[in-house]
């Protein structure tokens, strides 16, 4: 055991940082642990009170008052790793001020499920090459797994991937409780990407949803849209990995299937006819999906794979295409 990791700086607080400080202060490894949010109400409420008033209200929170923040360049000093869990469109907002030199020698764990804008990068691109983060400092945490289900402690797996084998066993060991599991995976480009677009087709099993598509149905759409997810991770990092593991087809599963999706919940009120402005509005909470698809579509013009399933959101979220007329043609695409 590596033993590199004493206290961790949790970044974000929106329901998956706040399951993941429940998970990271119920295990008992040693270890001290920060938290930083941007609301500073939020802070102030923590600190009094001891759950989060915005998200996941019923756990309770065992980390100190004096080591929660709004303040992030403090707390990303004292740590020897930082946890990120922000959405992907607002990570460069979150580490504005933050500098290469803050971040040199830590250890990187990514629990975000996207790719940042303009850049189109997902996390451990972008932070290598911003950052200088090396990816054997690099980790990724992946599902299945939904913090509604970490809040009521059900038994759920996370997956941790690294090029450092040995750096995500050390990590998953401070992850491992009576009601989380992990597993171990080197292939971080496919963790992270297969993270990314199981959100978009939970987009698109929530469209089918809204439109009135039945199980029958929704059943070949994630037949396909795990076979278009293993084109696409193949073509961009072509490794020996089996697609049918947890981190991929487990985590695709239920996040189209879930009530707890956030995705698929967007994607089912943009199949009943809402605007995306308006179904952001009524959800207060981002669905990643909604960001990913867009920057999927100009990562894939290099790639090139064939992704009817992804182009079909494209097409309904950004050129306002019919989601019925949308998923018809689409239907006539798979198999």
């Amino acid at each position: 055991m590596l033993k590199q990791i004493h206290k961790i700086t949790v970044v974000g607080g929106g329901s998956w940082a706040t399951a993941n400080i429940k998970i990271l202060a119920d295990n008992t490894v040693e270890k001290e642990i920060f938290w930083w949010m941007r609301n500073e109400q939020a802070v102030e409420h923590i600190s009094k009170f001891g759950h989060n008033p915005n998200y996941l209200s019923s756990v309770e929170i065992k980390v100190p008052a004096a080591n929660i923040s709004a303040d992030l360049k403090p707390l990303i000093q004292v740590a020897d790793c930082i946890l990120l869990n922000v959405p992907a469109a607002f990570l460069k907002e979150a580490l504005a001020g933050i500098t290469p030199e803050d971040l040199a020698g830590k250890k990187i764990v990514s629990a975000i499920k996207g790719i940042v804008p303009d850049e189109n990068q997902i996390i451990g691109e972008f932070l290598n090459q911003n950052y200088n983060v090396s990816f054997s400092n690099f980790m990724v945490i992946s599902g299945p797994c939904h913090a509604e289900e970490v809040a009521l402690e059900k038994l759920s797996y996370l997956t941790i991937a690294s090029q450092d084998v040995d750096l995500a066993t050390e990590f998953a060991a401070m992850l491992n409780t009576r009601y989380i599991k992990t597993i171990v995976s080197d292939d971080i480009y496919g963790t992270e990407y297969g993270a990314v677009l199981k959100n978009v087709y939970a987009i698109a099993s929530g469209i089918c949803h809204g439109i009135g598509y039945g199980d029958n149905f929704q059943s070949v759409l994630i037949s396909n849209a795990i076979r278009e997810l293993e084109r696409f991770v193949d073509e961009v990092h072509p490794i020996d990995r089996d697609i049918k593991e947890s981190a991929y087809l487990g985590d695709l599963l239920v996040t189209a299937y879930s009530q707890f999706s956030r995705n698929r919940t967007f994607g089912n009120m943009i199949g009943k006819g809402y605007t995306v402005t308006s179904a952001q509005l009524e959800m207060n909470m981002v669905a990643e999906g909604y960001y990913a698809v867009n920057c999927l579509h100009q990562v894939n013009r290099q790639y090139k794979v064939d992704m009817p399933i992804c182009d079909a959101v494209y097409a309904i979220l950004y050129k306002k295409a019919s989601p019925a007329a949308e998923m018809r043609k689409l239907a006539e695409k798979l198999s």
